[in-house]
């Protein structure tokens, strides 16, 4: 399919005034790799637990990878699926992926059938790359399966796996007998900044996510936005427990350390206690999650055991920080500042606090645009509200995806006249700028930082012969901000369904197991409109009473 260009998205003034800036730059993800190489080509870049690369090593592999994949048919504008956990061999295929002009598609791992097979789909997939087993899932018998249904997907390369199965590619394989001082004459010209860079999948109102496209300068722009707004150096050392398959972690985990010559550790998979652990081993210095890191890192943190005092601020996305937490953290690491963030994957990072701002407005907002970059409060009709009014919150500026690939009217729609992308996200802004999210349009719940589009819990299971009505609906919980209640109608004359049985049925359509519903209320019908429109926001105020009602 065509994509989107940086001209479709940004007027001529709108480039050149970045560039001044210098939050973008003419040089994509390799040269950014090959600027650090030329100063610091023996500095440790990435590590996890048992790999690392330093610049000149992460250098030189991406060379080898990329050469590897130009072997296996891969051209620019490719798209190359990634569906990995925190590994640093994703640090090596991004840098790779990106030499030779083609699009990274990054999945989360926590993905199954249903929703990986739609993104293989959606963005076109030629090539991927995954575990053979993680944590007891086979994501390699996964993709044969949707390889054998879309024969688009050319090629599945296999992530730390034994003996390869027939139809994959083992990843070492892929830069067998490759010199990387001889790669560079047989690959394409590396790609401009502006040229797509990655495709990374967000949820939203619809049942299915809605596949970004980002160039380089789009994602690093973010990055450097951040790296500004929290002093950062080439002393840091990130701490990634997030995804570095989702936007959050792409960001943060790898484009930032990277544009700064810093140092990357990643966390395959979160424990509060390894994870205080590594963050004293790597003297990790900053960190980017969901709340919900934080908050159970706190709840098993003992200062007599654990040392965190390399850590100079952490940053809570994905959710409003409830003030209470951010005090409770901030006297139990006072050495570390605790800050807000409101992001999208459509714009990165929306409105943030930095590292030098009152400490108190992490508690009382979400932080407020970047300079240079803009963020206003609509009405329905796409006007600026007067400050104080709750309304859609909207951005313009740099990191604005180009488009929602293959969705021409729902990208028309994201975007107002005047070039700012409607979040959907309900929020009010002060006279200072800063925002704080009230609330939100979308139908989704938000699990842990996770999005979870509602009606794809739906419409799997509507059509369960033994369901009459269905409606799922965010639940308050206290570690993880929400969780998905469902409210079934029986269908006449059957039983009603047990959760055990709503969550066999699930997970054996492919979904995720973060998205199955964990509380089910049977009811005799769902309340609706005179339209027919079920009534979300009394089953949320039912189930919220019901767990106020039990202590819960």
């Amino acid at each position: 399919m065509p994509m989107a260009t940086v001209h479709d998205r940004y007027t001529r003034e709108q480039i050149d005034s970045y560039y001044a800036d210098g939050v973008w730059r003419d040089h994509g993800f390799f040269g950014a790799l090959e600027q650090q190489v030329g100063t610091r080509p023996d500095k440790v870049f990435v590590t996890d637990s048992t790999t690392s690369y330093t610049y000149r090593e992460l250098r030189d592999a991406a060379l080898g990878l990329a050469v590897g994949l130009t072997r296996l048919g891969v051209r620019p504008g490719d798209r190359v699926a990634v569906q990995a956990p925190n590994w640093s061999e994703f640090v090596v295929i991004a840098a790779g992926v990106s030499r030779i002009g083609a699009v990274i598609v990054p999945i989360m791992p926590i993905y199954r059938r249903d929703e990986v097979s739609y993104i293989v789909e959606t963005a076109e997939v030629r090539v991927a790359f995954t575990p053979e087993v993680f944590h007891g899932f086979d994501h390699g018998a996964m993709f044969r399966d949707i390889a054998a249904a879309q024969p688009g997907l050319r090629n599945v390369v296999v992530l730390r796996g034994g003996p390869v199965p027939e139809g994959c590619v083992r990843y070492e394989d892929l830069a067998a007998g490759v010199v990387p001082a001889e790669a560079e004459a047989v690959l394409p010209a590396a790609p401009g900044p502006d040229e797509p860079f990655a495709i990374v999948f967000s949820s939203g109102t619809t049942a299915r996510p809605k596949g970004c496209l980002h160039t380089f300068n789009t994602m690093a722009g973010g990055a450097r936005l951040l790296g500004r707004a929290w002093n950062y150096t080439e002393d840091d050392v990130q701490f990634g427990p997030s995804p570095i398959t989702h936007t959050t972690g792409l960001v943060t985990s790898v484009l930032l350390p990277l544009l700064y010559g810093a140092g990357t550790h990643l966390m395959e998979q979160w424990e509060p206690r390894e994870g205080l652990a590594r963050i004293a081993k790597f003297r990790c210095t900053a960190a980017v999650s969901a709340t919900t890191f934080l908050r159970m890192m706190l709840g098993v943190y003992d200062p007599d055991v654990h040392d965190a005092s390399s850590m100079r601020f952490w940053t809570c996305a994905g959710s409003p920080i409830p003030g209470a937490f951010v005090r409770e953290a901030r006297e139990a690491f006072p050495g570390m500042r605790v800050l807000s963030l409101y992001g999208r994957s459509e714009n990165l990072s929306t409105t943030l606090c930095a590292i030098d701002d009152d400490p108190e407005r992490s508690v009382t907002s979400d932080g407020r645009a970047a300079p240079g970059q803009q963020v206003r409060i609509l009405d329905e009709q796409g006007d600026e509200l007067p400050r104080g009014q709750e309304g859609d919150i909207a951005y313009r500026g740099a990191t604005n995806c180009l488009e929602y690939i293959g969705r021409p009217e729902e990208t028309a729609a994201m975007f107002t006249a005047d070039g700012f992308s409607r979040s959907g996200d309900l929020g009010v802004m002060d006279e200072d700028g800063y925002v704080r999210v009230t609330g939100r349009l979308k139908d989704i719940v938000i699990r842990g930082g996770l999005n979870i589009s509602v009606r794809q819990v739906e419409d799997l299971l509507a059509g369960h012969p033994a369901v009459g009505e269905v409606a799922a609906v965010g639940m308050p919980d206290e570690r993880l901000g929400e969780r998905v209640c469902c409210y079934l109608t029986p269908a006449p004359g059957v039983e009603p369904l047990t959760l055990d049985e709503v969550r066999d049925h699930l997970l054996a359509a492919g979904l995720a197991i973060q998205k199955v519903p964990e509380r089910l209320e049977i009811v005799d019908s769902l309340p609706t409109t005179a339209t027919g429109k079920v009534q979300k926001h009394l089953l949320r105020a039912d189930i919220a009473e019901k767990l106020k009602a039990a202590g819960g």
